[in-house]
């Protein structure tokens, strides 16, 4: 009866609030003894790269996805979307390509680093090189990443040519009257073989300098290939731009996958020579 009046509760002897600290002094607000939190969540600090279901949520996975996944898709729908319609970035793609051509046999070399003939077959050697050093190892599903990169390669034709017959763009001025230029083949496939060899190689190398000194010289060589194909007029500004784009969404929807594979394995997933752990 004592409980019922207008008084503030009373504290009653033996009990504990929620908010005091516990009575073993654990100092956690939410708990009256120091006994272990018996949830996964509980014992679970907050993930420091802001993964998905995290809490409290916190900048880091999502946005890098959007940076490295969505921004290249969005700008590869705009930059179609006006060669598409010969919208003003089509104009302006136009007068940047009459000043930057210049044929000579420098542009030549670098524009052929993006032909099918070069740079499938140093993928295909990566190919090898890494599934063999996996399979040495013993690593489990040894031949995973060197078939996802190859799967990948194969995408490249599917995904350039139906895009190259439904814009019908015409060339530039330096090549034969014709259409079918957007987007860059040459720069897609040296996009994704050098790419998708350097995500290949990277697990392997030992030191933070060598796997460095790979993307950089990754990235110059298709900057190299880009910039071959435009000075020698074989494409427009916006056609290897673009390519760009389309090798970035897959060499990203490449490591993601490879990541989740990595860290499947490395979490105890069951192999045939080691069985349940």
């Amino acid at each position: 009866m004592g409980d019922i009046g207008p008084r503030p509760p009373q504290l009653r002897p033996g009990r504990a609030l929620a908010h005091t600290t516990g009575a073993s002094g654990s100092g956690s607000p939410h708990r009256s003894d120091s006994r272990p939190p018996q949830t996964p969540r509980g014992a679970r600090p907050s993930d420091p790269d802001g993964r998905l279901g995290t809490t409290p949520p916190v900048p880091g996975r999502p946005t890098s996805l959007f940076l490295f996944l969505g921004l290249p898709a969005l700008l590869f729908a705009l930059i179609t979307w006006q060669v598409e319609e010969d919208g003003p970035l089509v104009r302006v793609d136009e007068r940047a390509s009459r000043a930057l051509i210049h044929p000579d046999g420098v542009s030549e070399f670098l524009a052929d680093l993006g032909n099918v003939q070069v740079a499938v077959p140093v993928l295909a050697a990566v190919l090898l090189y890494v599934a063999r050093r996996a399979r040495l190892t013993g690593t489990d599903r040894w031949w995973l990443p060197a078939t996802a990169a190859a799967v990948l390669m194969a995408l490249v034709p599917a995904l350039v040519v139906p895009l190259k017959e439904l814009t019908d763009r015409p060339g530039t001025s330096a090549v034969p009257p014709g259409t079918g230029y957007y987007p860059s083949g040459h720069t897609a496939t040296a996009a994704v073989a050098y790419g998708a060899a350097t995500l290949l190689l990277l697990p392997w190398l030992r030191s933070a300098y060598a796997r460095r000194e790979l993307v950089i010289a990754c990235v110059v060589v298709n900057a190299a290939v880009g910039l071959g194909l435009i000075r020698r007029g074989y494409h427009w500004p916006l056609d290897v731009v673009a390519s760009w784009c389309l090798g970035a969404v897959l060499l990203v929807s490449l490591w993601l996958f490879l990541s989740r594979s990595s860290r499947r394995t490395s979490a105890g997933t069951p192999s045939r020579r080691t069985g349940p752990s």
